[in-house]
């Protein structure tokens, strides 16, 4: 993600969120270490275990991707690593990169990935490789790509940026997979903005909607597949919620009152949104075009 308002949200910005400590996310999150929309099995939603999920999650980005098998894949968002890793470890691939703003999860990656994963502390923007990649996954980054109060042609103009950066990233004919959050039963003609997500969680930071993308990636990728799992954020922000609640104390001395019940809280929210459908979770495969620029 670009420090540049054209692209979103600065890396202050992101560092605020994701820079909290590792040690306090470790207390909700799963065995992978992943903050993004876990992936249930219809049948056992109420059961199966979020590492479980999760680990679906990735194999659904690996394989709509195109990247199992592949020399080199970009994760633009890695976060802590946990999709590279896997993509290693599980899906053949000889060499990941991944990419983030936050000093805390590139220091954690870095440190853990292994020698087949480069983890690099900038924006895709600013990445530049010496050669194509294979395949690209961009897991909960997108959200930071487009700055609330933007006009309707600023917003498209930053996710079109992203999507041309990514079509020169890409080796003709493969394949890339997004997840995003995005608005849902919010009607463009209402005025909507949550003043504490917007001002104390994610600041500069504002949401898509799906014809946006659509309309971002034109002529640039073939959208082959969508998908709505928005009752499986739902679950997952509720099993992290249950999860922050039973260890609050330990929270609480690792960040403090304030910052804990700030996720609580946080947690509470995005799972009644998605629940209504006011937010949306956005799984989405595409294929590069064949043109060139």
């Amino acid at each position: 993600m670009s420090a540049s308002a054209a692209s979103g949200a600065s890396a202050e910005a992101i560092q605020r969120h994701y820079d909290v400590g590792n040690d306090f996310y470790e207390l909700f999150l799963d065995e992978t270490r992943t903050y993004s929309c876990a992936m249930f099995d219809p049948a056992e939603m109420q059961h199966e275990s979020l590492e479980s999920a999760q680990c679906r999650k990735m194999d659904w980005h690996a394989q709509h991707s195109g990247a199992i098998g592949t020399a080199r894949v970009l994760d633009v968002g890695c976060g802590w690593g946990g999709g590279l890793k896997r993509l290693v470890s599980q899906h053949g691939v000889q060499h990941g990169v991944g990419l983030t703003l936050s000093e805390a999860q590139f220091e954690y990656a870095r440190s853990t990935c292994g020698p087949k994963i480069e983890v690099r502390l900038e924006g895709w923007a600013e990445h530049k490789p010496d050669q194509p990649y294979d395949a690209i996954i961009s897991v909960g980054a997108f959200e930071h790509f487009a700055r609330f109060g933007d006009t309707p042609a600023q917003k498209l103009a930053s996710y079109r940026h992203y999507f041309e950066r990514c079509h020169e990233l890409l080796s003709v004919g493969a394949q890339m997979s997004l997840q995003t959050i995005a608005y849902g039963d919010i009607p463009r003609t209402r005025t909507f903005r949550d003043t504490f997500i917007a001002d104390e969680v994610f600041p500069e930071s504002d949401l898509p909607r799906l014809a946006e993308i659509a309309e971002a990636c034109e002529d640039l990728f073939e959208i082959s597949l969508v998908r709505n799992d928005r009752e499986h954020y739902a679950r997952t922000c509720r099993m992290w919620f249950n999860q922050l609640r039973a260890q609050k104390d330990e929270a609480i001395g690792l960040v403090g009152r304030e910052v804990t019940e700030r996720y609580e809280r946080l947690l509470r929210t995005f799972s009644y949104s998605f629940s209504l459908g006011a937010f949306v979770l956005l799984r989405i495969a595409l294929r590069r075009s064949g043109r060139s620029r």
